[in-house]
């Protein structure tokens, strides 16, 4: 079933300058946010102290996670271990407080508030799951997936559209960057698999928008570039809003009621689809526009004597 029952007609290139200084304002931000006041990295870069422990009876997280919070961990992040009754607490490191200085503070606030038993299984102290070198790897291999990305759409479109989907790209992991900066969100595993997945629901959808262009400017023998560049944007407008509509609703589900440890993930995703939806109508388009494509840029080349093989 489709959205749109008529044939859209929106002129979108003709507010791409505005957009394209709403893009940039926004970049400009993001960059100032991440370069002064950086990422508040989760427990997964940063390391810390882990506690075990075992209740008596099933336990309510969020009386855990107010105990602590009260108690002057407001980093501190509280899982159930297995079952109901066994929780797992992440604390992040504290200058001159040992792991047993932790734990004893934890278990005697945490007693305070539950009648119940509360055994403490285990405490020791967790390195952070990404080092230096694997954080270095990391943002060499995002590197060389753009460099890859440029060359395959390069060869599948034309070069003006491959730089055209990879500035949509930066464009959205900035933006997303700048937001869980500007707020300091919590920043660990989940949101840079978030991230990564941004990276992936931005170019398909770009790549979309760029074969409807692609086929229009051979098939259109009438209209100017932009012309032929907002047909093919509102042909593919009802499948982009579709596609944006249904994942943000299983997005928002799971930021309601997927709990404490998916709240970073789920946000950042839902930044991306909405940055990204933007991004490959106004940033990757406008970009191949103001880089002067055209429709010879896309016709097929003839190859000589091809125009002889229909001579009898």
């Amino acid at each position: 079933m489709q959205l749109f029952k008529k044939a859209t007609t929106f002129d979108f290139m003709s507010k791409r300058k505005v957009t394209m200084l709403l893009s940039a304002v926004l970049i400009l931000i993001s960059v100032g946010s991440l370069a002064t006041r950086g990422l508040n990295f989760g427990l997964d870069f940063t390391g810390g102290t882990l506690i075990e422990l075992g209740y008596s009876h099933p336990v309510d997280l969020t009386i855990v996670r107010s105990t602590l919070e009260t108690s002057g961990f407001p980093e501190a992040v509280a899982q159930h271990f297995g079952t109901a009754r066994d929780i797992l607490i992440r604390i992040a490191p504290r200058e001159g407080k040992s792991d047993a200085d932790i734990s004893s503070t934890v278990m005697s606030a945490l007693r305070n508030v539950d009648d119940g038993e509360v055994t403490m299984r285990r405490v020791e102290f967790v390195g952070p799951q990404v080092g230096d070198e694997l954080a270095n790897d990391g943002g060499l291999a995002m590197i060389y997936a753009l460099i890859c990305i440029l060359i395959y759409v390069g060869f599948r479109f034309e070069y003006r559209f491959a730089i055209g989907s990879v500035a949509a790209l930066v464009h959205d992991v900035l933006i997303t960057l700048g937001v869980f900066s500007l707020f300091q969100l919590d920043f660990d595993l989940t949101v840079l698999a978030s991230i990564l997945a941004v990276i992936g629901y931005s170019l398909n959808d770009t790549i979309v928008v760029f074969d409807r262009i692609r086929e229009n400017f051979r098939k259109m023998r009438k209209g100017s570039s932009v012309d032929i560049v907002n047909a093919s944007l509102n042909q593919t407008l009802s499948r982009t809003i579709m596609t944006s509509i249904t994942t943000l609703l299983v997005l928002m589900a799971l930021f309601i009621v997927g709990g404490e440890l998916i709240h970073g993930f789920a946000t950042a995703l839902i930044i991306g689809v909405v940055v990204g939806t933007y991004s490959s109508i106004y940033v990757a388009s406008s970009s191949a526009l103001s880089m002067g494509i055209s429709k010879e840029d896309l016709m097929p080349v003839e190859k000589e004597g091809d125009d002889l093989e229909h001579i009898p």
